[in-house]
């Protein structure tokens, strides 16, 4: 496993890749300002063990992946109206990012799971790129209604309080975050684990400014609900019912959008992937993508 560079759609994405590339391909699309690295090594290892050849790797504007530095930051006025104008770009676009690395990898067609806004992105693949989705898992995400999967009020003040720029405050601010947004009881985040990923993911790259346009791509983004309707791959929408930051009414409104799709809520999950619910998810995904048609061709070259 090593870090490796893909040209796509004029810009470079940073990604890895586990398990063996002749097994059917599994695309994992992390959320807002998350790293590939958000990935869990161990859980991508579960995931290949399942026969998938993993594939993660860093969005546009985050990790190591293209920076886009010189892109206009939203404006304030244009985020509250959900205007396309505050964008620099689209989750289309950032869709288009994800096929031009199918393309790069010689994949004809992927199973594909995405959190948060990476689940989004994932929606996108389906609706824009059908013959390119073997199957859809949505995690902890929403269909771009705004009245459905809303944030709870006392998350805003800990969202919008800008990550600290030197590393150790830094660290510390990630942990208070992960604590507030993550599971609840026995999923509780094991601070150890979060501390030490929010290390890493500063030692690769550190872009507010990314995050931000991020954050503008899928604020803006279209209802997604109507042309969710017409998805036909095997779907599998999961959400934590503790889930603060995209409320449980995203998943279900997910679920009941894509014709024939499972929804599997999990009780005191919250905004994250808590290492206890692994073996669940793991089995939840392989399941999904044995449904669909042409089993033994996934993945074909």
């Amino acid at each position: 496993m090593r870090e490796e560079r893909a040209s796509v759609n004029g810009i470079e994405l940073c990604y890895e890749t586990f398990g063996a590339p002749e097994d059917p391909a599994l695309l994992l699309i992390m959320g807002l300002g998350g790293q590939m690295i958000w990935w869990d090594d161990e859980l991508c290892r579960l995931l290949a063990a399942e026969g998938f050849h993993v594939i993660r790797f860093d969005n546009r504007d985050c990790g190591r992946s293209t920076v886009l530095h010189d892109a206009p930051l939203p404006k304030a006025r244009h985020l509250r109206k959900r205007d396309p104008r505050a964008a620099a770009y689209s989750l289309d676009d950032m869709a288009s990012d994800a096929i031009g690395l199918l393309d790069h990898l010689g994949i004809r067609a992927a199973h594909v799971a995405g959190v948060s806004m990476g689940g989004m992105i994932a929606q996108a693949l389906a609706i824009r790129y059908p013959q390119r989705v073997l199957s859809l898992c949505s995690i902890s995400s929403t269909t771009g209604d705004p009245s459905v999967g809303k944030t709870k009020w006392r998350l805003y003040p800990v969202l919008f309080r800008p990550l600290p720029k030197d590393r150790a405050p830094h660290i510390d601010a990630f942990a208070r975050m992960a604590k507030k947004i993550g599971s609840r009881r026995k999923y509780a985040p094991d601070m150890d684990q979060v501390r030490d990923l929010a290390g890493r993911s500063f030692d690769r790259g550190f872009w507010p400014e990314g995050t931000q346009r991020q954050f503008a791509a899928a604020v803006t983004a279209p209802n997604r609900t109507p042309l969710l309707r017409d998805v036909r791959v095997p779907a599998l929408v999961v959400h934590g019912e503790s889930d603060g930051l995209v409320g449980p009414s995203g998943g279900r409104a997910t679920a009941e959008a894509i014709p024939g799709a499972k929804l599997v809520t999990i009780k005191h999950m919250g905004h994250d992937l808590p290492r206890q619910i692994w073996p669940q998810l793991v089995s939840e995904i392989a399941d999904n993508a044995a449904r669909a048609t042409g089993a033994i061709a996934v993945g074909a070259r």
